[in-house]
């Protein structure tokens, strides 16, 4: 059994480690909070960039894009979206493990995906195992804007246009409420999913539309991943929340169980010292 002196410095670390995670438990809270306006405050505007951009490609008939095209699938290329950092529970294993998975199942050798990393958990695990990590950024902030992936987004959307790869996926956590996430898998390129529930607004425009999508289409598709980091960073903060407030219970159940056993342990003593107290005295009679 552990001393005193043992079991009281369990209980100070405990102590001293359940403050720092309901530190980084609230400070999560208010990050996530942020976040899920962010979230939620982008949600329009892809709404409308997606109604303006069907209905000007659908609608003009005819239109012959790189970006709405099919083309046989030689390569694909993946973004990979995490976080920078650990502690928040299975949010990064969890999209890692499924897009490993797809990949294995999809391909037979490194030369057929590539890799576009977007925190340095996904850059450190696919680079280790020389997955053809193509494109990589790290150290965003915790309320990214679209200028600090603006050139992660144009490349990407760039490599498609140049044929490096013939179609692009996205993989990340999309925030459902503050304690559930879920990976998703979302085909970004080619374009075929710009029919909306909506009905088709006729717009006047000018120049022609072919001129007009050659600007927008790139617009939209970079505005799609900037929409994933968005819910992803939403539901990293309320993962990293979740784990926190756990870990923080974990340690008060812990500090109430040394404390038992200290008591336990100090009443022994007690009982030791007088029993001995008591026999010296009668052995002294």
């Amino acid at each position: 059994m552990a001393s005193l002196r043992e079991i009281k410095t369990r209980i100070n670390s405990t102590k001293k480690t359940s403050q720092i995670t309901k530190a980084m438990e609230m400070t999560s809270a208010a990050k996530w909070n942020r976040a899920v306006v962010n979230a939620k405050a982008f949600v329009p505007y892809m709404e409308k960039i997606q109604e303006v951009t069907a209905s000007i490609a659908i609608g003009s008939g005819g239109v012959n894009h790189p970006m709405l095209k099919h083309r046989p699938v030689k390569k694909t290329g993946y973004i990979v979206i995490t976080s920078d950092s650990g502690l928040a529970g299975a949010f990064n294993s969890n999209v890692i493990r499924k897009v490993h998975q797809t990949i294995q199942s999809r391909h037979k050798s490194n030369e057929e995906f590539t890799i576009i990393a977007i925190g340095r958990v996904a850059r450190d695990y696919f680079a280790k195992r020389d997955m053809n990590v193509v494109l990589e950024i790290t150290g965003l902030p915790a309320q990214p804007n679209f200028a600090d992936i603006q050139d992660v987004t144009r490349n990407t959307v760039g490599m498609f246009s140049d044929g490096t790869f013939d179609e692009l996926y996205v993989f990340y956590n999309h925030y459902v409420s503050a304690i559930s996430q879920e990976v998703t898998e979302k085909k970004l390129l080619p374009l075929s999913d710009l029919s909306t529930s909506h009905k088709l607004i006729s717009y006047e425009f000018e120049p022609s539309a072919e001129e007009i999508l050659e600007v927008l289409l790139p617009q939209y598709a970079e505005s799609l991943i900037y929409g994933a980091l968005l819910d992803s960073k939403a539901s990293e903060h309320a993962a990293r929340m979740t784990a926190m407030r756990n870990a923080t219970d974990n340690a008060k159940e812990l500090i109430n169980h040394y404390t038992l056993v200290f008591n336990r342990a100090r009443q022994a003593a007690i009982t030791q010292e007088i029993t001995e107290i008591v026999g010296g005295a009668a052995a002294l009679e």
